[in-house]
């Protein structure tokens, strides 16, 4: 209603279980509040933003999609491999467009400069990528499934990390193998506030992903990567941000030899940052009937791998391979 969405769409109804919960929003953006079974029976009703917890969201996207619906849902898309295939197949089958922020239904702008350099500039193979996603969050349990180990695998890699997760998904493929540890160090939520993945790729490359609720420093959602190539290193966000609250969403760094011992530095910077809402995308997607991309539908399901088996990887404290 306020944010860069109102170019592309008008709100015509909002749902939730909690009428605490909606009954303000709808009255402070003058709407009309439905059910879930009304927003789907409501031939007006073009597309549906669908933000609940990932549990069995593929069913109810299924519903969507067969009421004539298209969607626009979160991160993670469920906790289910198979669930969200056949949500995917559905949507394909019956020329419904289903998009999420993270993986986007395209590369976003700085992982695709990424992907540039690497072709262009002959860096080499990928060797090794570290990410960091953290918050300073106080949070104490309210019985939601934040507070489930069952529904929230390993919270802040399944929380936060999940979008480090597809950034490297995308760049390096998917994993064959993971491994997980893990801790709680403040929250007042039984789930752990402090985590670490480890992924191991098909070509021997290797990616770190740290995940935290424990850090306030003044640098809220920080969000990090380094890439490795064998022959230059790619930054993503790495520096302190000296544009807090600016408009630059994301940073990129490349360094590669140069000559007498001293390495050469390009720098780009973009507007919007891997894990945004694609609005525009989404809408133009939804005029045309342009569905979901092959590789955006594989690289969804490649890191829900990888979230399907941070339970098992987390009980083991092993390397898990990926079934």
């Amino acid at each position: 209603m306020e944010g860069p969405a109102r170019r592309w769409f008008t709100v015509a109804a909002v749902a939730d279980l909690d009428p605490d919960r909606v009954a303000p929003v709808a009255a402070r953006h003058h709407v009309r509040i439905a059910t879930w079974e009304e927003l789907l029976a409501d031939p007006t009703i073009e597309a549906i933003g669908l933000f609940t917890g990932p549990e069995k969201r593929a069913r109810m996207i299924q519903h969507a999609i067969r009421a004539g619906k298209h969607v626009l849902t979160t991160k993670p898309f469920e906790l289910s491999v198979n669930a969200t295939r056949s949500a995917l197949d559905a949507a394909e089958r019956l020329g419904r467009v289903v998009h999420l922020n993270s993986p986007g239904p395209m590369l976003s702008p700085e992982l695709e400069c990424i992907r540039e350099w690497q072709e262009s500039l002959d860096l080499g193979r990928i060797v090794g990528l570290r990410a960091e996603a953290w918050v300073g969050y106080q949070e104490s349990a309210d019985g939601s499934w934040y507070d489930d180990p069952r529904r929230c695998p390993v919270a802040p890699i399944f929380r936060l990390g999940i979008y480090l997760i597809n950034d490297c998904v995308a760049l390096a493929g998917a994993p064959v193998a993971l491994q997980v540890a893990q801790s709680r160090v403040r929250t007042g939520r039984p789930t752990p506030d402090n985590a670490l993945l480890n992924l191991v790729f098909a070509n021997g490359a290797l990616a770190s992903i740290y995940g935290s609720f424990c850090v306030g420093d003044g640098q809220p959602y920080k969000n990090s990567l380094t890439v490795n190539f064998e022959r230059g290193t790619a930054y993503r966000n790495c520096s302190f941000p000296d544009r807090l609250g600016g408009r630059v969403r994301s940073e990129l760094a490349l360094v590669q030899p140069g000559r007498s011992l001293r390495p050469r530095v390009q720098r780009r910077v973009f507007p919007v940052l891997s894990g945004d809402y694609l609005f525009r995308e989404f809408a133009e997607a939804v005029r045309t009937g342009t569905p979901l991309s092959a590789a955006a539908r594989e690289a969804t399901l490649a890191g829900l791998r990888v979230v399907e088996a941070l339970p098992r990887a987390a009980h083991t404290g092993r390397l898990t391979p990926l079934r």
